[in-house]
Formats: structure tokens, C-alpha cells, sequence
């Protein structure tokens, strides 16, 4: 490989390296903060995932398309369905300027049970948010989306 070949596969080398940490901050639109009610659990209990979103100043989370909340598959807790959207679980929703966008400022609650084969121990829950935020003083919008987990315990009674 010739020298000027080299300095164009390191330079885009170093684009690839550099530009996820340049533009993150750019698109850290919505912050989630995920608990499961409660943290100690029984097999056959039912319980909540409880996720508290922080939106950033300026930005509004559209309703439609759909705001979707998936959870991984999970050894130890059932729950009705892979996904839920807005509506199922309840999310209100708010005009602005004509369009609709979700009111996220109470917690939102994903109801499940322990599964009666549930190993004692600690675990983790994992799960991700789809959505579409948008900046209605820069008009524009983003489909992005952002991660969760949760802590539990499970005993066996």
C-alpha cells in the first residue's frame, strides 16, 4: 500500500472511530430510567416495570408513528405481549400547534408475573423504547431509540 493510500484508510478510520462520540450527544433525545415494583419478587407475582422518561428541553415525543416499547425475551417474567405502544399502556396524549405528541411526565407501567419456573437470584431485564422525537423550534423530527434495564430478585416462594 502506497503512503497516500494509508493516510486515506486512516483518516477514515479515525471518521468511523470519532463520529459516534461527536454526534451521541446530538441525538441523546430521551433518557429512561427503569425500576421493576417491586424489586423482590416471588415466583407467580405479579409486578410492573416502571419507566420514567427525561426529555430533552425543547424536544416533544410524537405519537405517531407509533412509540413502541419492547422487551427482551426473559426466563423469569411473562408478560401479554413482546411490545407494547402508547395506547396500550395508556400514555395521554397532548395537541401542540395542531399535532399530537405524548405526555411522558408520569411514569408508565408494564405489568407482568413471574413465571412459576423462575430461578432464585438476581436478574436483569432488558428492553428498548422506538420513537419519534421532534423540535418544533428547529422543525425537524428523528426516528431514534433507547435502551433500558432493570434489577430484580427472585426467591423461591
Amino acid at each position: 500500500m502506497n503512503r497516500g493510500m494509508k493516510k486515506v484508510a486512516f483518516i477514515i478510520t479515525m471518521v468511523c472511530l470519532l463520529l459516534p462520540s461527536l454526534t451521541a450527544d446530538k441525538y441523546d433525545l430521551l433518557e429512561i430510567g427503569a425500576n421493576i415494583k417491586p424489586k423482590r419478587l416471588s415466583r407467580e407475582q405479579e409486578g410492573d416495570v416502571e419507566l420514567r422518561f427525561s426529555v430533552k428541553e425543547g424536544i416533544l415525543i410524537s405519537s405517531q408513528p407509533s412509540f413502541i416499547i419492547e422487551i427482551d425475551p426473559s426466563d423469569t417474567l411473562a408478560f401479554s405481549k413482546d411490545f407494547f405502544t402508547a395506547s396500550d399502556l395508556g400514555i395521554k396524549v397532548i395537541e401542540q400547534d395542531g399535532k399530537e405528541y405524548l405526555d411522558l411526565s408520569d411514569p408508565v407501567k408494564v405489568p407482568f408475573i413471574v413465571k412459576p419456573e423462575a430461578e432464585r437470584g438476581n436478574h436483569i431485564l432488558r428492553g428498548q423504547v422506538k420513537y419519534f422525537a421532534c423540535s418544533l423550534k428547529e422543525g425537524w423530527c428523528l426516528k431514534d431509540k433507547e435502551d433500558f434495564s432493570a434489577t430484580f430478585y427472585t426467591s423461591k416462594r
